[in-house]
């Protein structure tokens, strides 16, 4: 369906589909899904080393050194998506000129509140919800905020005698934890509460798709519903002249800040190499008796 193609009103409700997820929210969807597996499957075992089910994944995966390697191109990946996801943001706010959706305002807490008091009978019909709902805003926050404190953590840890230059030596070992429990915390919510809300409460695939189904619709962003099937635009119209004015000056800035932030990444993780190269192994005599002598 197109950006700007009207509802097909001709069309049985239980069979209508409504515009979602453009392409480029799709492509910040599939980056953060592959950098976040990954992350996930090899950095949790280095977490919890002793596990068996950690030990397994490791052998499984070619060893601790290819482990902590992978682990670390998958972050690269993950702060590529987010400078993406800054840029195309970006480009909503300032050449489409949309609304910032994702902030919460009163009527996700009046939401939450008419959420609650249906879901205890207080009253009879749910709270009619807009396209982003407040559950939804809160679990892209609380990504905003995983984010940010796993690129850091990581980034200290990444470079810890370079980091030791501004913090101190004893906080490296809270660095380490912080970005591991965060991880933790991300991967049991990821689990818990965004795989049962997509995959089980109902079978959303709207981020593969692009759109969603009328009965999803209807229980989930009713409002935004009632605004499309009134003949509402799926996301803001632009004249073209206006767009392609926008857009020049647009591209030109973010082409520098997109420069900018790759040379950044690169030097973050290249400037030091403590933890990129790992010390062989070597071998060591010991001597061991062949009788433990009596005390």
């Amino acid at each position: 369906m197109a950006e700007t193609e009207p509802v097909a009103h001709d069309i049985p409700p239980h069979d209508r589909e409504y515009p979602r997820f453009r392409l480029m929210a799709r492509i910040e969807h599939m980056m953060l899904l592959i950098s976040f597996t990954i992350l996930c499957l090899t950095g949790l075992p280095q977490k919890f080393p002793f596990s068996p089910l950690s030990q397994g994944i490791i052998a499984l995966l070619g060893g601790i050194n290819f482990i902590r390697l992978i682990h670390r191109w998958a972050a690269i990946v993950l702060i590529l998506g987010t400078i993406y996801h800054l840029l195309t943001s970006s480009y909503r706010l300032f050449v489409k000129r949309e609304q910032m959706r994702m902030l919460p305002d009163l009527k996700d807490g009046l939401d939450l509140r008419d959420t609650v008091a249906y879901n205890l009978g207080f009253i009879d019909e749910p709270p009619k919800m807009r396209k982003f709902n407040f559950g939804e805003k809160f679990e892209y926050w609380a990504v905003v905020w995983g984010t940010a404190v796993m690129i850091v953590t990581g980034f200290i840890l990444w470079n810890p005698i370079s980091a030791t230059r501004i913090i101190p030596g004893n906080w490296i070992p809270v660095m380490m934890e912080a970005h591991g429990w965060e991880a933790v915390l991300a991967a049991v919510s990821i689990v818990i509460w965004h795989f049962y809300n997509v995959l089980v409460k109902h079978r959303n695939l709207s981020m593969f798709t692009g759109v969603l189904s009328h009965k999803i619709m209807e229980e989930e962003h009713a409002y935004e519903l009632e605004r499309l099937e009134a003949g509402g635009s799926p996301w803001k119209v632009v004249p073209p002249d206006v767009l392609a004015r926008r857009r020049r000056v647009f591209l030109a800035a973010a082409g520098v800040v997109a420069v900018l932030a790759l040379a950044l990444v690169f030097w973050m993780f290249t400037f030091e190499e403590t933890v990129i190269t790992t010390l062989p192994a070597a071998t060591r005599e010991i001597f061991v008796p062949l009788v433990t002598p009596a005390p």
